[in-house]
């Protein structure tokens, strides 16, 4: 019997197209997944990313109708049977979220206002109304009118947005997120993000090759964020790696200890953002 773990969030586990479960570390528990990206495309390259075989690219038209069988399914398993108790370690059987997340950018799917429609009724009908919805998302297409659009219907439902954030200088951005972006363009699509709805900042920081981020690496991120606004934030999801990188640039990458974890952290609540810190 397959059973869930932090280290393990494979998107076949469930045996679906685009649902799929995942224990979740910044979740705190029971993640339900909505990959729009099976065929494993992304307009970013993180070097930290466990996607195997990772391409450049968008998602694919959606089979919304699949989507709607599957994570109605799903939810019928999760709240009337005895999927958490066969699956899930005890002391972590509860649901936490539906996540936009998956194999690549989310928000890159057609019709993506729609389908955050579709999940939002499902949750409804499901009798989870209180579920939290969120999107976790590089924030780079948040300038198209669906996905704003998309955005404000997540607000409206009390969801929230996971808005990618590694660094705060084009060289970094450009080493760990694999796109050429300046610091300023971030700032921007931050702002509007969070505008439109509750957004949290999601940042990944490791050591690469052997060497933990810089304190002027760290100075030039909080700038990014100061320039979208502090205020406007929900606060800073800070995570490290504990899943193993499927990208080519892996051996660079390694984990910073809890406690380094722990000192950005601090450094970063000193903004007077409030801070959740995962390994």
């Amino acid at each position: 019997m397959k059973v869930l773990k932090v280290t393990d969030h494979r998107r076949d586990f469930a045996g679906m197209t685009y649902v799929y479960p995942v224990l979740s570390r910044r979740a705190g528990g029971v993640s339900i997944g909505i990959n729009l990206n099976p065929n494993n495309a992304c307009n970013w390259h993180c070097v930290y990313c466990q996607v195997p075989n990772l391409t450049r690219g968008a998602a694919p038209e959606i089979d919304e109708v699949l989507l709607e069988e599957e994570l109605q399914s799903f939810l019928l398993a999760l709240t009337t049977g005895d999927y958490l108790e066969r699956h899930v370690p005890e002391g972590l059987r509860r649901i936490q979220d539906i996540a936009f997340s998956g194999n690549g950018e989310p928000t890159s799917a057609p019709h993506f206002d729609r389908i955050v429609e579709r999940v939002v009724r499902l949750r409804d009908e499901a009798g989870l109304h209180n579920l939290p919805v969120r999107l976790i998302t590089n924030g780079s297409l948040v300038h198209r009118p669906a996905v704003q659009h998309g955005l404000k219907v997540l607000a409206k439902a009390g969801g929230e947005v996971w808005f990618k954030v590694d660094a705060g200088r084009a060289d970094d951005i450009e080493r760990i997120n694999g796109v050429s972006l300046d610091a300023d363009k971030v700032s921007r699509s931050l702002a509007r993000c969070a505008e439109l709805c509750p957004t949290w900042v999601q940042t990944c920081l490791f050591a690469w090759d052997g060497v933990p981020p810089t304190e002027a690496q760290i100075d030039a991120y909080l700038r990014c964020l100061d320039a979208a606004g502090v205020d406007r934030l929900s606060g800073v999801l800070l995570y490290g790696v504990a899943r193993e990188s499927m990208q080519p640039e892996a051996e660079r990458v390694t984990p910073l200890s809890e406690a380094q974890l722990q000192e950005y952290g601090d450094r970063i609540k000193e903004q007077g953002l409030t801070v959740r810190v995962s390994p």
